[in-house]
């Protein structure tokens, strides 16, 4: 009777740590790896099959790759994590599964993505690594460097949009590289101001790194950074032609929203949730993909 109990028991359990462990990878966060199409569809070959395909490797294997550095992360963080707001919810901090098998994950994961990432090219499982050498060492000590924090962060989302290109053998344009760093920037600092704003009267629960910063100095680094993102993106387009520069106000109210929503809205913790959640933003994306996949079609 005791192991009939005893299997039941596992059964209704074994989804729930299925559940559990597609949590600890945060799908949700993937999005943020869609940048690896960029290459592609600023080229116009987006749709195809050969490109799309390696573009679609390559997606996947950043976000494996991601998901390892989140369970190394959230292993490091694990203490710190039950503290959170949010993040107490994890499955590693609420204890939903235990750090030995998030070892085994991480590695699982690690592995899945370098044997994608070979299956593409070289040049892509080389970034791939770069990632991860460089998410690591902020897990186990940048994250608590002033600045430095920000630009890891940031470089992250620069290597989506190099390892994008180097799949499908597309073209490494100083103006892309620029867009993407502002464009990463962007999102880095709003980041840091929405941790900064909900622990703001809770300083012994919040990242170390938070304490070397304030309100007024993000926003004046967003402020520049965002003057400097809309910059590059007008002598991108202006270089590209009269056609691209049409996308000009697409990309202005896609700023000024994100913008309004960080400042009005204390949002911009999650920009992979923005993107989903706000309309607004979902619609301007949307319609920007369209416009440059035509501009593109008949240039």
């Amino acid at each position: 009777m005791k192991s009939n109990m005893e299997v039941a028991e596992r059964s209704r359990t074994q989804p729930h740590i299925i559940f559990d462990i597609i949590k600890e990878l945060r799908p949700k966060q993937w999005t943020k790896n869609l940048l690896v199409f960029a290459s592609a569809l600023f080229a116009g070959q987006v749709l195809e099959p050969s490109i799309f395909l390696n573009a679609l490797l390559a997606f996947l294997a950043f976000s494996l790759m991601a998901s390892t550095i989140y369970v190394i992360n959230d292993i490091f963080d694990v203490e710190k994590d039950k503290l959170h707001p949010d993040k107490c919810n994890r499955p590693l901090a609420r204890e939903a599964i235990s750090i030995p098998m998030a070892i085994v994950l991480a590695v699982v994961t690690f592995c899945f993505s370098v044997t994608l990432g070979l299956m593409v090219n070289g040049a892509l499982t080389v970034i791939l690594l770069i990632y991860f050498v460089t998410n690591l060492l902020y897990s186990l000590r940048l994250k608590h460097v002033v600045i430095i924090d920000v630009m890891l962060i940031a470089l992250g989302f620069v290597l989506r949009a190099v390892a994008g290109a180097l799949a499908v053998n597309g073209l490494l344009t100083s103006w892309f590289i620029l867009c993407t760093m502002g464009l990463s920037l962007f999102l880095a600092l709003g980041k840091r101001r929405h941790e900064l704003k909900i622990f703001n009267e809770n300083s012994s629960s919040r990242r170390k790194v938070l304490d070397f910063y304030s309100i007024a100095m993000l926003d004046q680094l967003m402020t520049v950074v965002t003057a400097v993102l809309i910059m590059f993106y007008s002598m991108y387009s202006a270089s590209e032609g009269q056609r691209m520069m049409f996308t000009i106000p697409i990309v202005l109210y896609g700023i000024f929203r994100y913008y309004y929503l960080i400042h009005m809205k204390n949002a911009g913790g999650k920009p992979e949730d923005i993107l989903v959640s706000d309309r607004h933003i979902l619609g301007t994306v949307l319609i920007f993909c369209i416009a440059i996949a035509f501009i593109k079609a008949f240039n």
